[in-house]
């Protein structure tokens, strides 16, 4: 049996067929080049016959990608298969996939045929597309619930047509690994009796697989056919697909490479694929932000969380060794690395790492003074803690007492359904030049309380996409509310994060039972750590870097 597995990607026709996404020309065509970028093998560009729309989505995929076949999906009739090749004829290498269904429930409800009859469209479907193409794919729908001889008998028979792909699909995802397990590796078989197992062997012909979520087995039962004999998944980036999707094309490659000794120690060979697994990641954004179809942070490979790690025994493990936790390089799918996550479960060899990748070094003593006001005023806080929010707790505990301003009093207005703004009143002490006032409008409380502070001090807030270039300009990177406790007596949290000319990032944090106050109080404490480092940063970095090599200890 070959070790080449064929990846057959599906994302422009099943995966379109998931509710609510319509793809556009030029988005079709930007994912096929991806896909052929990511060396997939053949990508089914969609069923032309279906409407005028598809049929040009499909003739422009085909005559634009070249180092990939193109397939396009027809029912078991002469019209579709004219279509499909009217559309897929000027492709490098064109494949026509033509269907029909082989389970009773579908025969007797859906197409009102015998099974002798469906025999029969099967093979003529295929020694008709046979006559267009050498590359000719029969797939036999719901083949997981079909009376397993009589699909073993549509089998041996489109072989003997010409086909030199056979699919057997889990359409509605009903079957269990050991079961499809059995079921390939019975029709695999059966092709003795017939003198036909040799193309198998030889891979003139392959059997090919193509599983729904719905139980959530796609992945499971696609691996459990490749270990039965079957040497083509069809599959979709990021596991789209109608219902619950389809067998996701990045886990079952992965799958693949990262246990190739279990495959090589079950069958007695690893099984391989073309596919350019760091360009998984790109791929998988890429689709998610055309089709509007989002992966969750836990999605396996391609999740923004599959690589982050937030439980400090877990960052331990990641920080000593990669492996104690990871089965996988991250960037060999694509992402930069791994992601140390601070949270609320981070310990102190987390806080040491991201300090230590921002340029501090501490020592043991020092690092707990941090790790314990880290603790104490960020940790049970703030749901997701930029490493900003960390450098600022190590500003506080060294450069606090070169802290600049201070809120002396503020006053701001919330109006609602009246044609005047919200007003804000500030005045701030700055240590090294007396006491500023400011009077602003705003489009909301907090705005006119950010722009309040902002003119006071002489700063000026830029746009969000604005260039940020003088030294008084600032950029409002982040800013979000959250609260402690419930009801309506709960604590207001706000954070912020500023960046400067410099491209220099502060966070502040402020809390209080007011939210525009925790708003105020959060903004002047980042202005103050952001002022504190301009002016002792680089030193401080210095004077810790030295105490910490006084210790003896190592760096790194």
């Amino acid at each position: 049996m070959i070790p080449r597995v064929y990846i057959f990607d599906t994302t422009l026709r099943d995966g379109e067929q998931s509710p609510g996404v319509s793809l556009s020309m030029a988005e079709k065509l930007e994912i096929a080049k991806a896909l052929e970028a990511l060396q997939v093998d053949i990508i089914e560009a969609g069923f032309p016959v279906s409407s005028p729309g598809d049929f040009e989505g499909v003739k422009t995929v085909a005559e634009t990608v070249k180092d990939v076949q193109v397939a396009a999906l027809a029912r078991a009739n002469f019209k579709d298969i004219d279509v499909a090749w009217e559309a897929i004829k000027k492709a490098s290498s064109p494949r026509i996939h033509t269907f029909i269904a082989t389970s009773d429930i579908h025969l007797q409800h859906k197409l009102r045929k015998t099974r002798e009859e469906v025999l029969e469209m099967a093979v003529e479907a295929v020694k008709y597309a046979k006559k267009y193409t050498p590359f000719v794919e029969f797939s036999a729908e719901d083949a997981t619930r079909s009376e397993w001889n009589y699909l073993a008998q549509v089998v041996t028979a489109v072989i003997k047509a010409g086909a030199t792909t056979v699919n057997i699909p889990d359409t509605v995802g009903y079957t269990v690994p050991q079961e499809y397990y059995d079921l390939i590796k019975f029709l695999v078989d059966s092709l003795k009796e017939h003198d036909l197992y040799h193309l198998v062997e030889e891979g003139k012909v392959v059997f090919s697989v193509h599983c729904h979520n719905d139980l959530g087995l796609a992945v499971a039962n696609s691996l459990s056919a490749l270990l039965a004999g079957a040497r083509q998944v069809e599959c979709t980036i990021n596991g789209l697909g109608e219902r619950a999707g389809n067998a996701a094309l990045e886990e079952i490659v992965m799958t693949l490479k990262v246990r190739g000794d279990f495959f090589e120690k079950t069958i007695g060979h690893r099984l391989e694929t073309r596919v350019k697994t760091n360009r998984i990641v790109p791929t998988s954004q890429l689709v998610a932000n055309l089709t509007g179809m989002f992966v969750q942070p836990n999605k396996a490979i391609v999740g923004a969380n599959a690589f982050a790690h937030e439980s400090g025994i877990h960052q331990h493990g990641v920080i000593m060794h990669r492996g104690t936790y990871e089965i996988m390089d991250p960037q060999e799918v694509g992402w930069t690395g791994s992601a140390i996550v601070l949270g609320k479960h981070s310990g102190r060899h987390a806080v040491r790492f991201k300090l230590e990748s921002r340029g501090w070094r501490l020592t043991p003593e020092q690092l707990s003074k941090i790790f314990e006001r880290f603790r104490a005023e960020v940790k049970d806080v703030l749901r997701a803690i930029q490493d900003e929010y960390l450098e600022g707790v190590l500003l506080d505990e060294f450069l606090a007492q070169d802290y600049r301003y201070q809120v002396t009093s503020a006053y701001v207005s919330s109006i609602y359904g009246a044609p005047l703004q919200p007003v804000a009143q500030i005045e701030i002490l700055d240590r090294l030049s007396g006491t500023h006032k400011a009077v602003t409008v705003g489009i909301g409380s907090v705005d006119a309380a950010f722009k309040a502070v902002a003119r006071a001090l002489d700063y000026r807030f830029v746009t969000p996409e604005g260039p940020v270039s003088g030294e008084k300009e600032l950029r409002l990177v982040d800013f979000h509310i959250d609260s402690v406790g419930k009801g309506t007596e709960a604590l207001g949290v706000c954070a912020v994060v500023i960046e400067d000319h410099q491209g220099r990032r502060t966070a502040g944090l402020g809390k209080d039972d007011d939210i525009v106050a925790a708003g105020i109080k959060a903004l002047i404490n980042a202005l103050n750590r952001l002022e504190a480092f301009r002016a002792k940063g680089e030193e401080l970095r210095q004077k810790l870097a030295a105490s910490y090599e006084e210790r003896g200890i190592i760096k790194g």
